[in-house]
């Protein structure tokens, strides 16, 4: 009967007897017997019910015909854990096989109850499990090593696996004569270090070298696994590194994607370990070409090896330094492909090859994705904050694309331009009169905040600032919070900066924060301009306008530290979201460079423990984002604010009014008037502004308990 005429519908009466009609000594071959297995799995493929079958099913276990096994055996997988009471009959079948002496037969029963983990089952495995792990036939002995990782896996399983000592059973089959033996020994291992709180994998050199010999005979699968297990290995010298890493490294040339990033990642693990720099730089090198070969793969696997690459690069930058004109986007590219190559450009960008990348995301920014165009002409701002030598060609080339009027690029070249005016003061305001000539297109909050912050930053050179910040004041209460704020403090350095032509605004603009916003934030930074500007002008002035830290491109890079913990996740889930897969996976474990005696002085430097970060790592900023308000915005004190007066008083009545009442210092009646004589530093709120949002999440360390 063809295959395809199995996949119908039948009834379970109708598959009953056809069971039990099919044992006669006219079926030869067992064939009746074998089509009537074969309908009952194909229904139970399709989803229908096939349990009532349980016991005339189980009663073909005593045929000795592999196939007929086979196919009873996928039957109690299936259906071993809703019917536990009834497996228990096919026990004595299970013991049977697992005597047998077809080594086919064996493994397939050992397999079988290692998938149905019932508490009767288990205790039955006990001793076939033992025997096989020691079985003359490689087959056995590698699916027993397998069977002890599903144990592990339940609770009853769990204790037995400890209880009976299996642990130690498969760690003598490290030293087995078989690759696979070996290989699913050590995927085992690992399954159960990672699972338990009391069990880990360590890896001695004599041990990992034995481990590296038999990557040769092994499939790619068995070099995945092995692969990874010498993470478990801490290099107690530089020797011992520098020689694990020159024999796994003819592994790049591997064809299967997943063996290059395994290897990578232990090269990496190694590297850290490493003191000739000569040859540090040869495995560098030789990482290159296949990363570089990742991208002539489907979509799917480029895109894990781009977000790979990301990593990479920002710890080992010569691997692909030389590299940047292969990540151009091709026009037939997904955009999450086109968006992770442009971060990766970024990256890669120096002098000498600034000018063809600026040119290459030039042609970028005529692109119909709106969200492509948008990282592009973000990408050159940020490349001109990057390259001091290059911030000439960045601007001529955002003025050139602002001149195509066409709204979200205008907008986010404000943006960026915002940033590279923090970064170059006094360089670039000659294009202010460009920027303002394009407010009517402004309708985004990012773009209009950007605005206003450039407005009130030079307000004493913009004629008709005051103009200008009125006409945003108009929907002021329709504005999200972003755009408020910044318009709040634009205001502020327009009346210090110019006090007569601030001097009507500024009232106007406090009285909206305090009396009519509902923004928490708005309203406390509201009334702190309001006492500061009223009880010390002088200190409002030095507070408002300080100078402002100088942008950086390093924020924008995550911690060595950080980057070592995340490239031992290479070629996983947690590479690609660039977070700890403890973050995201419940059951998972954060893995942590181990510390030794010869890990050099760099890597030691940035460690990051199990207990918690190196004292070096707190020294580092925290990484302040380019979208965010005003860069200068000052925080205000917390709590309830009081009454709020009708009108400012003090230095803000404009000139010529009739005096206004001074305000009370005492605690009592005004709980904001100690805010005059906050220390805020040098730049209030500095840390506000001025880095980027990039494609690449900081993700945080873990407390998990140290697994290596």
């Amino acid at each position: 009967m063809a295959d395809a005429k199995l996949f119908t519908r039948g009834k379970v009466q109708e598959l009953r007897d056809e069971l039990r009609q099919s044992g006669d000594r006219r079926d030869k071959g067992f064939l009746r017997k074998k089509t009537a297995l074969k309908k009952v799995v194909a229904n139970m493929t399709m989803g229908n019910d096939m349990s009532p079958l349980f016991g005339d099913v189980v009663q073909c276990m005593a045929i000795q015909v592999l196939e007929i096994k086979k196919m009873v055996y996928l039957y109690l997988v299936n259906y071993g854990r809703s019917r536990p009471e009834e497996v228990t009959a096919a026990i004595s079948g299970f013991l049977s096989d697992c005597n047998d002496r077809n080594p086919l037969i064996r493994g397939l029963a050992i397999r079988t109850m290692s998938s149905v983990p019932l508490p009767a089952i288990i205790h039955s495995l006990t001793d076939p499990l033992r025997h096989a792990l020691q079985d003359s036939d490689p087959y056995v002995r590698k699916t027993a090593a397998i069977a002890v990782a599903k144990l592990y896996a339940s609770d009853y399983g769990k204790r037995t696996v400890e209880k009976e000592g299996f642990v130690a059973l498969l760690r003598d089959l490290l030293a087995d004569h078989n690759p696979t033996v070996v290989a699913n020994a050590v995927a085992s291992l690992v399954e159960i270090s990672d699972r338990s709180t009391d069990i880990s994998l360590r890896l001695n050199a004599t041990v990992a070298g034995k481990l590296v010999a038999a990557l040769g005979e092994c499939s790619e699968w068995g070099q995945i696994y092995i692969l990874d297990s010498l993470l478990s290995f801490v290099p107690q010298s530089h020797m011992d590194a520098e020689q694990l890493a020159e024999r796994i490294s003819v592994r790049l040339q591997h064809a299967n994607s997943a063996v290059v990033l395994t290897t990578i990642k232990v090269v990496l693990y190694l590297m850290n370990y490493m003191e000739d720099e000569s040859l540090i730089r040869m495995l560098e090198r030789k990482m290159g070409p296949p990363l570089v070969t990742l991208l002539s793969s489907g979509s799917e696997v480029q895109y894990v090896g781009l977000r790979n690459i990301l990593l990479i690069i920002q710890r080992r930058p010569a691997v692909l330094q030389n590299e940047v004109k292969v990540f151009f986007c091709k026009y037939n590219d997904p955009i999450y492909i086109k968006l992770a190559k442009l971060e990766i450009m970024y990256r890669l960008t120096r002098e000498e090859n600034v000018s063809e990348v600026l040119a290459e995301l030039k042609e970028y920014a005529s692109e119909v994705d709106v969200d492509f165009v948008r990282k592009a002409v973000r990408s050159i701002g940020r490349l001109a904050i990057k390259i001091a030598s290059a911030s000439d060609q960045c601007i001529t080339t955002l003025l050139n694309l602002m001149q195509t009027k066409i709204s979200y690029v205008v907008q986010e070249a404000i943006v960026v331009i915002k940033d590279i005016f923090r970064r170059y003061p006094n360089q670039y305001e000659s294009i202010i009169g460009t920027l303002c000539e394009n407010l009517d297109v402004l309708d985004e909050p990012e773009a209009k905040a950007a605005m206003i912050w450039i407005v009130g930053q030079y307000a004493d050179r913009i004629e008709n600032s005051d103009e200008l910040l009125e006409d945003f004041c108009f929907t002021f209460k329709e504005e999200p919070a972003e755009v408020q704020l910044a318009l709040l403090t634009a205001t502020v350095k327009l009346f210090i900066r110019r006090p007569t032509a601030g001097a009507e605004l500024l009232p106007k603009v406090l009285k909206l924060a305090t009396e009519e916003a509902e923004n928490p934030d708005l309203r406390d930074r509201g009334f702190m301009y309001w006492r500061l500007l009223s009880n010390n002008p002088a200190a409002a002035r030095d507070i408002v306008l300080a100078e402002k830290p100088v942008i950086s491109t390093e924020t924008d890079r995550m911690d060595k530290g950080m980057l070592d913990q995340l490239l031992l996740h290479t070629g996983t889930l947690g590479s690609i979201y660039h977070k700890n897969p403890n973050t995201f996976i419940r059951t998972a474990r954060a893995r942590y460079l181990p510390d030794s005696p010869a890990l050099n002085a760099s890597s030691k430097r940035h460690l990051i423990s199990a207990n918690g970060f190196a004292a070096s790592s707190f020294n580092r900023s925290p990484v302040p984002s380019g979208s965010s308000t005003v860069p200068d915005a000052t925080g205000a004190a917390s709590g309830v604010p009081p009454a709020v007066p009708s009108r400012p008083a003090g230095s803000l009545a404009a000139p010529g009014a009739e005096p206004i009442s001074p305000i009370s210092n005492t605690a009592n009646d005004d709980p904001y008037g100690q805010l005059a004589d906050l220390d805020f530093g040098g730049g209030a709120g500095a840390g506000t502004g001025g880095g980027y949002e990039t494609d690449m999440p900081r993700p945080r360390g873990a407390d998990e308990d140290l697994l290596f």
